[in-house]
């Protein structure tokens, strides 16, 4: 008798294989190039290692997203699109330096990483193949007449669209992006910048809060109600108006560079997302 997981196996295409072998090359790059741009900096300070460790995590991201690929979840492919574009601005943030130019071994990293998210991307939203094999739910805890079993369960909200998943992904990176610059923003404190500190812990707490009025928005989002698009609109441009500013005063023009462009590219995202499909009112 052939389970259930074997036959998944058996029937997974072979672009799928592809996708989950560039994955696995993507993590792998992504930490190769980090510990080659923190070997090379010429300032290995508190902020390069929060970023560089931050960027880390996203090697993590991929693996995750292997699992995802591996069960076919319909999340997967808004998972790998903001996590494919926001690694390329955080490593390439990391890659230039505050002066000179960037060292080779490093750009010849960078040039592989962005070609493997570029491939990553386009196998996600342009194979028909792994598009219909990622389309299934995750498994939940259900009571029937046998007693207790995890089955896929499709969720009771609407059928949610590709658009609004991705909107809703690019939305829950903001808490994040705003929160590893304030952290940066705190070993810049001394020499008589004590005084910014009330702005540095609002500054934290505003990513924060963020996170909650995202949870809020993309809640009543993937249930339909239209006017959370608006909603979430707002949220971007006050995270926006809080983060760029902020980065500048506190971080200079190089903080501004480095953490404003990651969060202009989710937001992007999330603004493209939120644009009404076809057949959905405007």
């Amino acid at each position: 008798m052939t389970t259930t997981a074997a036959a998944t196996t058996l029937r997974r295409p072979s672009p799928v294989r592809v996708l989950t072998w560039l994955l696995a090359a993507t993590a792998t790059v992504t930490v190769a190039v980090e510990v080659l741009n923190f070997w090379y900096a010429p300032e290995q300070g508190f902020a390069l290692g929060v970023r560089t460790g931050w960027a880390l995590l996203r090697a993590f991201g991929f693996v995750l997203l292997i699992g995802q690929v591996r069960r076919g979840r319909a999340g997967a492919r808004p998972f790998g699109l903001i996590l494919a574009v926001t690694t390329v601005f955080a490593v390439g943030r990391l890659i230039v330096p505050r002066s000179g130019v960037p060292p080779l071994p490093g750009l010849i990293g960078f040039a592989l990483l962005t070609l493997l998210c570029v491939a990553v991307t386009v196998l996600l939203y342009r194979s028909q193949a792994v598009r219909q094999a990622l389309n299934r739910h995750p498994r939940r805890l259900v009571l029937d007449r046998d007693g207790f079993a995890l089955r896929e369960t499709p969720p009771r909200r609407p059928e949610t669209t590709g658009r609004l998943l991705t909107a809703r992904v690019a939305a829950l990176t903001y808490s994040p992006l705003m929160l590893l610059p304030a952290l940066i923003a705190v070993s810049t404190l001394g020499g008589g910048r004590l005084h910014l500190l009330p702005v540095v812990v609002a500054w934290l707490g505003a990513g924060v809060l963020v996170s909650y009025v995202v949870l809020l928005g993309t809640f009543f989002l993937l249930r339909g109600r239209d006017w959370a698009r608006r909603y979430l609109v707002v949220v971007t441009l006050a995270v926006l108006a809080i983060q760029l500013p902020l980065s500048w005063w506190l971080l200079g023009l190089d903080g501004l560079i480095r953490d404003g462009a990651p969060l202009l590219a989710a937001a992007g995202i999330t603004l493209y997302a939120l644009r009404p499909g076809p057949g959905e009112p405007t």
